[in-house]
């Protein structure tokens, strides 16, 4: 039976520790405070992070990991071979402990075959053996997913977790004055970055004409609106762009991820539903503004210096789903343009309807 060993002291020891980071983007992020947390831990460990190829470069802008090891297996693909060859390679550097952030056997299984003798997490879904330092979450005392990942660097289970540092990514000021110029963005006037699509599903969408009223209200005040997303964005995204006509500019497919973080730093403020692209903006602009419907504003909040969520916290909500299962989509839909525009001109606007949360 294998049995744990003390908690190693963080003025003495030099642990390495390899964590099994998340698949999406936002989860990425988040998991930036539990990097910070092992940081303050172990000051001389290493720190490296198993990372799919799509946030490998993200995790390159946090300075507290040494490393992002990157396995192209796609999310919710098995792969056992891919795996064992990955957990071969892993092998070879002798890690002492691996922290798990994802609840699968699947994510559990490369820290097992590579021989990691200390492999922490959550029970998650059939990991009897893989995971042999079980974690228990408190989610009463700790509502917030960043608290759930931050809570699996501590010494032991049940430790206090303290304040959390929120995640903040490196900006490349070289390669943000590349992208003003090669993309022909105008920085005289104030900038609202919008991140409108919803790849998880309609439900965690704030209805595109909603969008296209509010890039044209900031458009008709002189606010320029850089609209990002992906390829699956690109027709919603001209449809905004076109809303602005004077200060739009579609950014959509012409933007890495690094681009974005990049970018969202010149930003004024920043509006999103609950995706990823929002919350790689709160860890790199000044003040995001997210709009909520199918999930929970307090599970997974923008982690920003100055945020607002939009919430209506209707009986039906937050019900998880990918579409309105009741067909009428009215937590995002009744959530007014008028006073999205507010919080985007006034960071100290409070008294708002839907305005869930602001600081």
């Amino acid at each position: 039976m294998f049995r744990l060993d003390p908690a190693l002291d963080p003025m003495s020891a030099t642990p390495q520790i390899l964590v099994v980071g998340p698949s999406w983007i936002g989860d990425m992020v988040m998991a930036q405070s539990l990097f910070m947390r092992l940081r303050e831990r172990f000051p001389d460990g290493r720190l490296d992070v198993l990372v799919p190829p799509v946030t490998a470069r993200l995790v390159e802008r946090m300075p507290e990991v040494d490393r992002a090891v990157t396995m192209d297996i796609g999310h919710g693909e098995f792969a056992f071979s891919r795996r064992r060859v990955a957990a071969r390679r892993l092998r070879e550097t002798g890690y002492d402990q691996a922290i798990v952030l994802q609840r699968s056997a699947k994510a559990a299984l490369v820290p097992w075959l590579a021989g990691i003798p200390q492999r922490t997490g959550v029970r998650g879904e059939l990991r009897f053996g893989l995971i042999n330092d079980v974690r228990h979450i408190d989610t009463e005392r700790y509502p917030r997913k960043v608290e759930h990942y931050a809570l699996l660097g501590l010494a032991s289970d049940g430790d206090a977790l303290g304040e959390l540092q929120l995640p903040r990514l490196t900006i490349d000021a070289t390669q943000r004055e590349r992208l003003v110029e090669s993309l022909g963005l105008d920085l005289d006037r104030p900038v609202i970055g919008f991140a409108p699509g919803a790849a998880y599903g309609g439900a965690k969408q704030w209805p595109a004409d909603h969008f296209a009223r509010l890039a044209g209200e900031l458009d008709a005040r002189g606010i320029a609106v850089w609209v990002f997303g992906s390829a699956a964005d690109r027709t919603l995204a001209e449809r905004l762009a076109t809303a602005a006509p004077r200060h739009g500019v579609n950014l959509c497919e012409r933007t890495s991820l690094t681009d974005i973080a990049d970018l969202a730093s010149l930003t004024t403020a920043f509006v999103g539903n609950d995706t990823g692209v929002m919350h790689l903006a709160a860890a790199c602009a000044p003040r995001v503004l997210a709009i909520y419907g199918s999930t929970d504003p307090d599970y997974a909040p923008p982690l920003a210096p100055s945020e607002a969520r939009f919430w209506l916290g209707l009986a039906c909500s937050p019900c998880r789903a990918r579409v309105c299962p009741l067909g009428h989509n009215r937590c995002m839909q009744d959530i007014r343009v008028v006073d999205v525009l507010t919080a985007c001109l006034d960071a100290g606007a409070t008294d708002l309807p839907g305005l869930h949360y602001a600081c």
